[in-house]
């Protein structure tokens, strides 16, 4: 998956006490452990390092992809995708069977239930399939957007998310938001209209495949809340994947054989050119399945808050790592209108934390 997915609030809980009242209520006054300072420097150890290894994760595949897409010459997207997805799908279901929770119910592991969740009915199944579906698309036409424009562009286009989200949350389930939160979106638009007019490399082609695939990453989040919204039919992100997966790769596999023909030639010749090709596309498939697991434990192990300053400041990140490797040019408007779209994200945040 060409890019990543965006954080999802999930209904599987830390298996260690993450919390005050967690460890209040396993040890209760005066029985607390004598090692607690320990522990609670152990975590914030093991959370910093969750955190860098999904900045790595993401970044990483992200210019992966560029480089794969646009400097290497392999212009293949749908096929790429295929790889992303067929990964997913084979260590989703390694680390489903690893997994030492039987799969019986949908209730999650830590949330009580002791088994990982699954399909309950064919119904469900195919909501899961509708939305794997969505996905799909979104993640083709963002890593189609790649070939066209640079990192730096996509980042800023991809952080109207929020936009889109309020938008068809609106149109397709009718969820209003408070007045306040609807402002708080003008900045977003009016950022990437600035940082559009500012951007030396604007591809129109490219630009609306990045907007399709926010798009899609919105839609995605929104029919999830439609389609999953009872708590027997609710799944944790990484049992979603594991079900979307397979459902992408059926729908991807006709696709490139219809629309890139040459693809599985391209890679039989560039594996012969260059045997290291074969271990990047193998590396930036698997970064793909790890994409989604970092994200998963990121947000398990920290608070809503947190992972929306740090979901920001990991788009920031990847602007400037990509600008650093690829040396596409950058413009000061550009960058405003980057900027003003971060902030404009930020008061949206604080905007729907204050209407809950």
């Amino acid at each position: 998956m060409g890019q990543q997915q965006e954080p999802e609030e999930t209904h599987h809980q830390a298996a260690l006490p993450t919390t005050a009242a967690e460890a209040a209520a396993l040890f209760p006054a005066g029985a607390a452990p004598a090692s607690s300072s320990s522990s609670s420097s152990s975590s914030r150890l093991f959370t910093a390092g969750l955190v860098a290894a999904w900045y790595a994760s993401n970044i990483g595949v992200l210019l992966l992809n560029k480089y794969l897409l646009s400097v290497y010459g392999f212009r293949f997207p749908v096929f790429l995708t295929a790889c992303h997805m067929t990964a997913c799908a084979l260590l989703s279901c390694l680390a489903h069977r690893a997994s030492p929770f039987p799969s019986s119910s949908s209730s999650s592991p830590r949330g009580g239930g002791g088994a990982r969740s699954r399909p309950r009915s064919r119904a469900q199944l195919a909501r899961v399939a509708v939305l794997g579906a969505v996905f799909c698309a979104s993640v083709v036409a963002g890593n189609v957007s790649l070939r066209f424009l640079p990192v730096s562009f996509n980042q800023a286009v991809g952080a109207t998310t929020p936009f889109f989200t309020a938008l068809l949350a609106y149109a397709v389930a009718g969820r209003r938001e408070a007045c306040a939160t609807y402002a708080a979106l003008l900045p977003v638009v009016a950022g990437v209209v600035i940082a559009t007019g500012g951007e030396p490399s604007f591809h129109l082609f490219g630009f609306l495949m990045c907007v399709a695939a926010t798009a899609g990453r919105a839609l995605k989040t929104v029919l999830q809340g439609i389609l999953l919204s009872s708590e027997e039919e609710k799944m944790d992100s990484m049992d979603l994947l594991r079900y979307m997966a397979p459902v992408a790769v059926l729908l991807l596999l006709p696709a490139t054989l219809a629309m890139e023909r040459d693809a599985f030639g391209a890679v039989a010749a560039l594996a012969r050119e260059d045997p290291s090709f074969l271990w990047i596309l193998l590396c930036n498939s698997s970064l793909a399945y790890f994409v989604n697991l970092t994200n998963f434990l990121v947000t398990k192990h920290t608070s809503p808050l947190t992972l929306q300053v740090l979901g920001n400041a990991k788009g920031a990140v990847a602007v400037v790592v990509s600008i650093l490797i690829f040396r596409n040019p950058v413009t000061v408007v550009g960058m405003l209108g980057y900027g003003i779209t971060v902030a404009g994200v930020v008061l949206y945040g604080e905007a729907k934390k204050r209407s809950k």
